[in-house]
């Protein structure tokens, strides 16, 4: 068994571990590391010289993975099992993505709730924590097979704008394709490092970085001072990219070509493939002409500027934002870097060179300066980079247990502190008084393969309705390393909290081996955790079905009636000894069934309510 060497205080590892820095992208995703001998940052490249790996899987019809070049030949032929932009879904709901759902040409479940949502291909419903870890887990085998070496720690990169859900998502994926997460570090601050900024001890620089990517764009403010990087401010849209780009070119063309119906899903994403071309085509040259199917098609640089304008301008509003909150003005910033392979359109640089009264530095690669700079981070890890002040962190991850036996991570491993984070969560029964808190450390998925650190219950929360209560959980680790937990009832005021001393009576050994455990485990955790969660999900639209039809008989028919009765039984049934899979096509079969009745006798009740009223 490898042994992992670690420093209990700060995270860090011993000088001889290969750590490399993976951006996952929206688009591409891609590997580097420290050159050992010219100790400066580098892309992962095959022999043919390629780097990035497209952010894309495809399922065959056993349900085997394919990821990359592969997988996105598939785009036009296989789109209902061609997934692509799973970065957008990540620490999401449905209720989150609804308006964005006709963008994916495969099949995002609408179970019209707040659980993270679903995606199907084939007979198979994955998490976007398991779409990417397939992404995660090509990386590696690839970063494995050009260093001819065994890669298990590494350190990815997120958006600065990720919440603590997509943070958290993003690590999972990282465990469950097999890596020891070691940071997750902002993109923004990513990029300033494979500049180079921050390496001078006694610099104090305040950087603009403006990240269009394919999916996203973000700009943060960033302040170097000394080696410390600070977001001072950070603003974007999770919904503005190069595919927004690519769309509206798409729209265009249909336009023009009079084709007013939504064309099937293989050529809705031939259209889009060859409109990704026409941009590229456009950043050098002043026209563009093809084919799609039998439909010729062409723009000019004129025509392509006059579309995405919209686009740029919202960005341009972003970055007017972000200096606000920073509470700056545009001749505070020192440098703006240009980071995202959109940036390499030139209405898009000019647009942000005019803003900010300067050259742009777009002197690195706009695809792999995210990754070089993981890289960095990387180095700095691994100890070899004394230069930086890396602040005390959490050696593992700190959480409660949820219904299911669940570790719910609200600080996970790695946190600098101090550090403070709340979640809300609420009851699950109707009238529940209390709720019982117990608070775990560890980084396996379910709490009894994690160590329990104390327990105390919130008495006092008025009788209401499950669902009702919101009470809020909040973990603050101050600066000596002492856990303070408190819950409070939001409604109410009814509070309670307790506090764990620091360090955890836990060895280094110990902790050596919880991370190993937790990576080898990995896959099955997760598979454990999703039949929980799919059975917990099971149970609630049960209640739900049966709540409803007790109150609505006879406005439903009898067909209605048999329908959902059978749908129902088939749950209950596989509740028992059903998969994760299983369990999951028969709450989609069952939503299926009742979305339309529910939706009927809804609109039925706000019409008899309506009745009579003047709006």
């Amino acid at each position: 068994m490898a042994k992992i060497s670690i420093n209990i205080a700060t995270g860090s590892l011993q000088q001889q571990e290969m750590i490399v820095g993976i951006d996952l992208g929206t688009t591409n995703s891609l590997v580097a590391i420290i050159h050992p001998e010219s100790k400066k940052p580098v892309v992962l490249k095959e022999h043919d010289g390629h780097a990035l790996v497209p952010s894309v899987i495809h399922f065959d019809g056993t349900g085997t993975a394919t990821v990359g070049d592969e997988a996105k030949k598939y785009l036009i032929t296989e789109p209902h099992n061609t997934i692509f932009s799973a970065k957008r879904l990540m620490g999401k709901s449905y209720n989150d993505v609804r308006e964005h759902a006709s963008f994916f040409t495969y099949k995002v479940i609408d179970d019209n709730t707040e659980s993270l949502v679903k995606v199907q291909a084939g007979n198979k419903f994955y998490s976007p924590i398991e779409l990417s870890s397939f992404i995660l887990k090509e990386l590696k085998t690839r970063a494995e097979h050009i260093l001819k070496t065994q890669v298990t720690r590494a350190v990815i990169t997120v958006p600065a704008y990720f919440n603590d859900a997509q943070r958290q998502a993003t690590r999972d994926a990282g465990k469950l394709a097999g890596l020891d997460v070691l940071r997750i570090v902002n993109e923004p601050t990513a990029a300033s490092l494979a500049y180079g900024l921050g390496m001078d001890k006694g610099e104090v620089r305040t950087v603009a970085v403006y990240d269009l990517g394919g999916g996203t764009f973000d700009v943060s403010i960033l302040r170097i001072n000394s080696g410390i990087f600070e977001v001072l401010a950070t603003n974007g849209d999770t919904y503005l990219g190069g595919a927004d780009f690519d769309r509206a070119i798409v729209n265009y063309w249909l336009s023009k070509l009079n084709l007013n119906e939504t064309p099937a899903a293989e050529m809705a994403q031939a259209f889009r493939l060859q409109a990704e071309e026409a941009k590229k085509h456009l950043s050098v040259s002043a026209s563009f002409d093809g084919k799609v199917g039998e439909y010729p098609v062409s723009l000019s640089k004129r025509e392509f500027e006059d579309i995405i304008m919209p686009f740029v301008e919202k960005t341009i509003q972003c970055c007017t934002n972000a200096l606000s909150d920073a509470q700056l003005i545009i001749g505070d910033i020192d440098e703006v870097i240009m980071v995202g392979g959109s940036t390499r359109v030139p209405l898009v640089k000019n647009a942000v060179a005019d803003l900010f009264g300067k050259k742009v530095n777009d002197s690195l690669n706009p695809d792999e300066v995210v990754a070089l700079g993981a890289a960095v981070q990387a180095d700095i890890l691994a100890g070899n980079n004394k230069d930086f002040l890396l602040l005390d962190i959490t050696p593992l991850s700190l959480g409660i247990e949820t219904m299911g036996g669940l570790m719910d991570v609200l600080i996970p491993r790695n946190s600098k502190i101090p550090s403070k984070v709340s979640r809300q969560y609420t009851t699950q029964k109707d009238g529940q008084g209390s709720m019982r808190i117990s608070v775990y450390q560890g980084e396996r998925d379910i709490v009894k393969d994690n160590r329990k650190l104390a327990e105390f219950n919130l008495t006092g929360i008025p009788g209401m309705p499950a669902g009702l209560p919101k009470v809020e959980i909040s973990f603050l680790v101050n600066a000596d390393g002492i856990l303070i937990v408190k819950a409070k009832e939001l409604r109410s005021g009814v509070e309670q909290s307790v506090e764990v001393k620091p360090q955890y009576g836990l060895s280094d050994e110990e902790v050596e081996k919880m991370l190993l455990d937790s990576i080898t485990n990995a896959k099955d955790d997760m598979q454990v955790r999703a039949l929980v969660e799919a059975k917990t999900e099971a149970r609630i639209l049960l209640d739900m079905t049966n709540n409803f039809i007790g109150k609505n008989r006879e406005l439903l028919t009898i067909q209605e009636l048999e329908a959902t009765e059978n749908a129902v039984q088939r749950l209950e049934y596989l509740l028992i000894s059903g998969s994760k899979d299983e369990v999951q096509a028969a709450i989609e079969s069952l939503n299926e069934i009742s979305r339309p009745y529910a939706e009927r006798v809804m609109d039925q009740a706000i019409s008899v309510a309506m009745k009579g009223k003047k709006i």
